[in-house]
């Protein structure tokens, strides 16, 4: 039996900070034709309204291709453009806040770096996943330090004793083709990917190799874009 997932297995996009929509939405299409799932809009340095314009592109892309789309930190975004969740981190807003805001429908996904224990806490708020890394050296941030493989291991033990369905184990930061098969052993659900898919010369073809790790046996997802949360 294969487990129910909060949140889609196998190839999670993380968007580089570009500011052309139309690129953008042409390498999610590629992405997406070679097996991407979900996509987070990350641009930390965009204006408001070009964070805006780049996520409703986005968003509207995601629900003709049925991928899952999360907005980075900016939750009330996330609230105003009905995306499917938003991604928290460290830095950002209290997660127990962000959850009695954006109700608890709306998906949830929270960095844990390398802290299981923080994972434990942050289960409570009805996450859709758990992210662990950086697993290795991370180009888009060259200064986070690296999280052991059992960090993945140990969290695939707490998500399997939490809900069914449960939350994903999400693995980040400086993942390539090569490094995939590795996490998904060590107990990976979700590879979160933005140089090794979005600077790849051929996307499509390297979100198929990112994927491919996942799609032997593909977890089931419980998430379905047809109804967007409201």
């Amino acid at each position: 039996m294969q487990p129910n997932l909060k949140f889609p297995a196998g190839l999670y996009g993380v968007t580089p900070d570009w500011d052309d929509a139309a690129r953008l939405e042409q390498a999610v299409r590629a992405a997406a034709r070679g097996g991407m799932k979900a996509l987070q809009l990350r641009h930390k340095t965009a204006e408001p309204a070009l964070r805006r314009h780049l996520a409703q592109t986005l968003l509207s892309v995601c629900n003709e291709l049925g991928l899952v789309f999360l907005i980075n930190d900016d939750w009330r975004l996330a609230l105003e453009l009905n995306a499917h969740g938003v991604h928290i981190g460290q830095h950002d807003d209290d997660p127990a806040l962000v959850r009695r805001a954006i109700g608890p429908e709306m998906l949830l996904g929270v960095s844990c770096y390398a802290d299981p224990q923080r994972a434990q806490r942050l289960l409570a708020q009805q996450v859709a996943y758990i992210a662990f890394g950086a697993m290795y050296a991370s180009a888009t941030k060259p200064h986070a330090p690296t999280a052991p493989l059992n960090v993945l291991s140990e969290g695939q033990a707490l998500c399997q004793a939490s809900s069914d369905p449960r939350p994903a184990v999400v693995a980040i930061g400086g993942i390539g083709i090569a490094q995939a098969s590795t996490l998904a052993s060590a107990g990976a659900d979700t590879i979160a990917v933005v140089g090794s898919l979005f600077l790849a010369p051929d996307i499509e073809a390297a979100a198929r190799a990112l994927s491919a790790p996942f799609t032997q046996t593909p977890p089931a997802s419980s998430f379905s874009t047809s109804s967007p949360p409201v």
